[in-house]
């Protein structure tokens, strides 16, 4: 065999990048001799080689179906496309098809649970008892979140808001998808309009009700956690509920009031609104009662009134609704 500089010894996968897009060492062996004596053809590399003609013919058949070679000229011989071109090219096609493996899997796990359900029911529910225990499967929920995580925001609260301020951050950071819809009656707490705040910063699709149904959390549509019991005393009890039907109604659930929901946060166009008149009209439209507004911009109530009535003014509006209504249109909130 004509040696021609070329590493002909077997490599184990891991050593072997081209194995990650297809690529025998054989192959790739072949490919590099195509590379260094692109005139010699299919005799020539069949010595640089060392492999036989039936074997280079095969071989340069998968080097054409993975696109590293150029079809035969008019004369018959092959040309190596620019690795940097072909390489790209092949990076690119093993990426759709794990894209499209990632998908059937998703599909398959779907059968797979609902299989699990079907043979053991109760593997739909998980009860987690205790502070300790809530927080450490909210960390595991959240770390498993792959494309959107969704919540209904209420009191009471019974743990630390700024660890769960970092995991959230977390997600939005990874490119996750977070939308809340709050409470009025939560935003009435400065610490929770606060964080409410600061998550609306880092990305979160955050909006407001008056009320909302529990407290949920849901991930990825396909696991939520809701609260059993809760007690003065500390105790805390949550239920974790796989992918089902049921799942798929507090989805559902979710939706429907996001779209009953008030946005939260939305930017108020420059020039038209005061700094004091921006967190008034937020305020408002987070459904707070008056007294809880005054008490957020530290002001009486009789003055609050007179700002209120004063902004209706502005807008012509005759009452609340109105007035909520076309600050909405105007883009206020």
């Amino acid at each position: 065999m004509v040696n021609t500089g070329l590493d002909s010894a077997p490599r184990t996968p891991a050593a072997n990048p081209w194995a990650a897009v297809g690529v025998s060492s054989f192959d790739e062996l072949l490919y590099q001799a195509i590379l260094h004596q692109p005139d010699a053809g299919p005799a020539g590399w069949a010595l640089l080689t060392g492999a036989s003609a039936d074997q280079v013919h095969e071989a340069c058949d998968r080097l054409l179906a993975l696109g590293l070679l150029q079809p035969p000229d008019s004369v018959g011989e092959l040309r190596a496309v620019d690795p940097r071109v072909a390489i790209r090219a092949l990076i690119r096609r093993r990426e759709t098809e794990s894209e499209l493996l990632a998908a059937t899997a998703a599909e398959m796990a779907t059968a797979y649970e609902a299989g699990l359900l079907r043979e053991k029911p109760d593997r739909l529910l998980d009860v987690v008892s205790g502070e300790g225990a809530n927080a450490a499967r909210l960390e595991e929920l959240y770390a498993r979140a792959e494309h959107e995580v969704c919540l209904f925001d209420t009191p009471p609260y019974l743990a630390p808001r700024t660890p769960q301020l970092d995991l959230q951050a977390d997600l939005l950071s990874r490119g996750v998808v977070y939308r809340a819809v709050y409470a009025a009656t939560a935003l009435e707490d400065p610490d929770v309009l606060s964080h409410a705040r600061k998550m609306v910063e880092l990305g979160e699709q955050a909006r407001v009700l008056p009320s909302v149904p529990a407290k949920l959390l849901l991930v990825d549509g396909r696991a939520a956690m809701l609260p059993l019991t809760a007690s003065d005393a500390g105790g805390y009890c949550s239920v974790v509920v796989r992918h089902s039907a049921v799942t798929e109604a507090l989805q559902k659930l979710f939706e429907m009031a996001w779209q009953q929901a008030t946005p939260l946060g939305q930017p108020v166009p420059d020039g038209e609104l005061t700094e004091g008149e921006r967190r008034l009209v937020g305020l408002l439209a987070a459904g707070m009662k008056d007294e809880a507004v005054a008490r957020h911009l530290g002001v009486s109530l009789r003055t609050l009134r007179r700002r209120v009535s004063e902004l209706q003014d502005r807008l012509g509006a005759a009452s609340r609704f109105q007035l909520g209504v076309r600050a909405a249109q105007r883009g206020w909130v």
